[in-house]
């Protein structure tokens, strides 16, 4: 016979040629051999566990758990065919099983914690009945596939989570009207807080205001000290471009001049040798006509000066031959020296445009280099000065020297006029400064009026950090 199982069944087979027991969804059936059907579906059960926690309060733990045979395992799958198959699911002896395996591990879960501990944490101790109870039903082939658990439950006489609810509800009653004192005193305070918030943030943002309009001065002025800079090295760029235009063109007038050199040299060649061709043709055709006339004048002396003609005429034509030769070696050779001439003109002014394009890209970098220095440098003393320009200014004239040069200016200005002149004097002898500082104070004593001097003359009130002019002018 041959047996098929539905889609959630199996067939249990025994008998003869099975060694101890057989699973397969068909399957023939031999005699000899018994077949039985068992169902894979999960089952819910319901359960009311009375446990007890570790201070011996007993409470009831209402729970429904769904379990079924585990299909994703052959081992389990034989183990609940062997011990379970037999039985309806259903059935009160599997129940029973059942509700023994979790009724134990949850007692000895529950006695182990206390009240408080299953109460604030039913997630774990959920988690923990289902890991220990899927432990214990590995043995039969069974899976827990879901495992709900309810609100706990006071016992009569032990109304333990109601005592604790009312707590609660007091709890939440006292810290409400704490929280509506905490929430008045917040708005007062947060009143009074923002009103100084308010002021503070109002001097910050003018503070600030202040701080941003001197950067932004202080960036408009780099930006203009950069765009001459860039202005600069542009103009240098495009001195460079120049110079290089102007070595191609000259590059390009000396292939010129080669080319018409060589083509004149060639011109004077080819006329000399047409030249040179064209006497020779002439000659033998005279030499032919003297023949010709020689034969017709002296029959007699025809083989004597017909031989005297022919030497002659063969000299002259050897001469004239070897002075064209000559005439083509001088001209080659002239050809030769001009073309030598030409190439070294050549390389000199292709040898004169690459220096001073070399000089000129030196010079550009060097400006760059030195405008950048000199931006690096002027930057680095503003800092040093604590970003004061009149302090920078005064002390690039005196480390320049243009203090000396103003006074020189203005001698030669006034000379041959009759100008003021201011004398001082450090008052002789009756200091009291002694010894190697006597000098040091004389000095000191003379910039006063030096100060006061310079004043009259060109309108320069002295740095601020060298001190200031008195109203008085004595």
């Amino acid at each position: 016979m041959y047996r098929v199982a539905k889609a959630s069944e199996y067939l249990v087979i025994t008998g003869v040629g099975i060694k101890d027991i057989k699973l397969a969804k068909k399957a023939w059936i031999f005699p000899g051999q018994s077949c039985s059907v068992f169902d894979l579906s999960p089952v819910n059960y319901t359960f009311e566990v009375q446990a007890m926690s570790a201070e011996k309060l007993p409470f009831i733990l209402p729970a429904v758990f769904t379990i079924g045979p585990r299909v994703d395992n052959h081992d389990s799958l034989l183990k609940y065919a062997k011990l379970l198959s037999s039985h309806d699911k259903l059935s009160h002896h599997v129940k029973e099983l059942v509700q023994g395996i979790i009724e134990g591990e949850t007692r000895v879960l529950a006695a182990s914690m206390t009240m408080e501990d299953v109460f604030r944490g039913t997630k774990s101790f959920k988690q923990e009945v289902f890991d220990k109870v899927q432990l214990e039903l590995n043995q039969f082939g069974l899976l827990i596939y879901n495992a709900n658990v309810k609100q706990l439950v006071d016992v009569v006489g032990h109304e333990y989570f109601s005592y604790l609810g009312q707590k609660t509800q007091m709890e939440a009653a006292n810290q409400a009207k704490v929280d509506v004192a905490e929430a008045r005193m917040k708005g007062e305070v947060g009143a009074k807080s923002r009103e100084g918030q308010t002021l503070q943030n109002a001097a910050r943002i003018d503070a600030e205001t202040k701080i941003i309009s001197t950067q932004r001065h202080g960036e408009g002025v780099k930006e203009e000290i950069k765009v001459k800079t860039e202005v600069k090295v542009f103009e240098n760029e495009r001195e460079a471009v120049v110079a290089e235009a102007n070595s191609e063109l000259a590059k390009k007038k000396a292939v010129w001049a080669k080319t018409a050199q060589v083509a004149e040299v060639e011109a004077i060649k080819a006329v000399a040798l047409r030249e040179a061709e064209l006497q020779r043709e002439v000659e033998r055709m005279n030499a032919l006509t003297m023949t010709e006339k020689l034969k017709a004048e002296f029959l007699s002396k025809a083989s004597v000066e017909y031989e005297t003609k022919v030497q002659e005429a063969n000299w002259e034509l050897y001469k004239k031959q070897k002075a064209a030769e000559a005439i083509l070696f001088e001209k080659e050779k002239e050809a030769e020296a001009q073309k030598a001439l030409a190439e070294a003109a050549y390389f000199s002014r292709q040898q004169a445009a690459e220096a001073e394009l070399f000089a000129k890209k030196k010079e550009a970098e060097g400006l760059v280099a030195i405008g950048e220095a000199q931006g690096v440098y002027l930057r680095t003393l503003l800092d040093a000065l604590g970003g004061n320009y009149s302090n920078l200014r005064d002390y690039l004239m005196i480390n320049n020297g243009m203090f000396q040069e103003i006074a020189k200016t203005n001698a030669e200005a006034i000379r041959g006029l009759e100008p003021k002149i201011s004398i001082w004097t450090n008052g002789g002898n009756g200091s009291d400064v002694g010894g190697g500082m006597k000098d040091v104070g004389s000095v000191y004593k003379m910039l006063p009026p030096l100060f006061n001097t310079v004043h009259e003359q060109t309108g320069m009130l002295p740095p601020a950090w060298m001190g200031t002019l008195s109203d008085k002018t004595s």
